[in-house]
């Protein structure tokens, strides 16, 4: 029998038809699979992971260029040190070396005393300080040993150092500027000094007051020391310059780093304050020449 044509279809019993597709469906659908939120979690950890290494590979470049421009600065740095080191004034030794040694003479003797004393005296003072030429032996030439440059200026030596009988009081006087230098010129007068007696004045190892007894316990003729050691001497008056004949400054020799007994300030300003105890005054009368060597 055909269906009657009032009869709503779509209430009917066809309707198992569709329910059963959408059963189908609902399987389906819970068949996919769902991303449970312990995974999520490890994905996005993966990823920030990820983005901070690429940001760090990115600052471990970016340093390396800093070190690299650091490192280009230090030495721009290190070669404008260098070029300003090379514009420093030039030192004494530096001079010397490149200057040709010259012989001293008189007149740089009387110049030093001129310019030391007129910082400190008086312009009545100062000529009466001055030294003339005829004060002065003729200077070493640059040839002489100290054995034949005293020959030449001391020809009579053998009789002058029997008629010297003064204790605390020397006939050759020779002055220089280290203890070593000193020792050094003692051992050059062997060919000279014949039966004269030497005695060493440096501050290395001696004491005054030893010095003092050794000059006035017997009779020395030469005396070789450094300027220093020689003023304290004449101060506390262990050393006087009455039987005084030749003063004798070693104003040639130059130490390794080429500088003469005047160019070192320390021994400059010994040796100003020494030839002010008297030894001026004993040029100037006539009793003591001195000689340039």
């Amino acid at each position: 029998m055909a269906d009657d044509l009032g009869d709503e279809w779509w209430t009917q019993g066809d309707n198992s038809g569709v329910s059963e597709v959408e059963e189908d469906t609902q399987p389906l659908a819970e068949e996919q699979p769902k991303k449970s939120p312990a995974k999520k979690r490890k994905g996005e950890k993966q990823v920030q992971d990820n983005t901070k290494k690429k940001k760090r590979k990115k600052t471990e470049k970016k340093e390396c260029f800093i070190t690299q421009e650091r490192s280009e600065e230090k030495g721009d740095k290190e070669s404008n040190k260098n070029k300003k080191r090379r514009k420093k004034k030039k030192t004494i030794t530096d001079v010397l070396t490149s200057s040709e040694p010259v012989p001293g003479s008189p007149a740089d003797l009387m110049s030093l005393l001129k310019s030391h004393h007129s910082q400190t005296r008086s312009v009545i003072e100062q000529e009466e300080l001055m030294l003339s030429e005829s004060c002065f032996l003729s200077s070493n030439d640059l040839t002489h040993s100290l054995s034949s440059y005293l020959k030449e200026v001391c020809p009579k030596w053998a009789k002058i150092q029997k008629q010297h009988t003064q204790t605390r009081s020397v006939v050759l006087l020779i002055v220089c500027g280290s203890a070593l230098r000193t020792i050094d010129l003692i051992k050059q007068l062997i060919a000279f000094k014949g039966q004269a007696k030497v005695l060493k004045l440096f501050a290395k190892h001696i004491k005054v007051d030893e010095q003092i007894k050794l000059l006035s316990k017997g009779v020395t003729h030469i005396a070789v020391g450094t300027p220093g050691r020689i003023c304290a001497l004449l101060e506390k008056e262990g050393l006087t310059t009455q039987g005084l004949r030749y003063l004798v400054l070693d104003w040639n020799y130059r130490d390794q780093k080429h500088r003469r007994m005047v160019d070192i300030p320390e021994v400059k300003g010994d040796l100003l304050k020494m030839m002010d105890h008297g030894l001026i005054q004993s040029c100037r009368g006539g009793t003591v020449k001195i000689g340039l060597f």
